[in-house]
């Protein structure tokens, strides 16, 4: 079985991007999940940068991340995030969708 790069650091990613959907759940505008994610980054320590006309953030110094909230994930997200990391030189990207009802949905892109 092959070892999940950054296994630690996307796992505490994840877990901030449940306890957003948990409060907040499904049915808002992806800005609020990002506002609210970044609020949970940094009351987790994780201190992204966030970035302009680019993925949502990038965590760790490594890790793009990047929000959606829309009812299912499409292959058109999936080359979004593949591209970002293909221009960044980055091995790992999170895809979250807080829009999918009635759990967080998220993925692992690799480079």
């Amino acid at each position: 079985m092959k070892d999940l790069i950054f296994k630690e650091e996307s796992y505490r990613i994840i877990g901030a991007c449940f306890e957003v959907y948990n409060e907040k759940g499904c049915g808002f505008l992806e800005a609020v999940y990002q506002e609210c994610l970044e609020i949970e980054f940094e009351m987790q320590g994780i201190l992204p940068l966030k970035q302009r006309y680019t993925a949502d953030f990038v965590c760790y110094g490594k890790i793009i991340v990047e929000l959606k909230a829309v009812s299912a994930l499409t292959d058109e997200h999936r080359a979004q995030v593949l591209n970002y990391l293909n221009a960044s030189g980055f091995k790992l990207g999170l895809l979250i969708n807080f829009g999918h009802h009635p759990k967080l949905e998220y993925e692992r892109l690799v480079r």
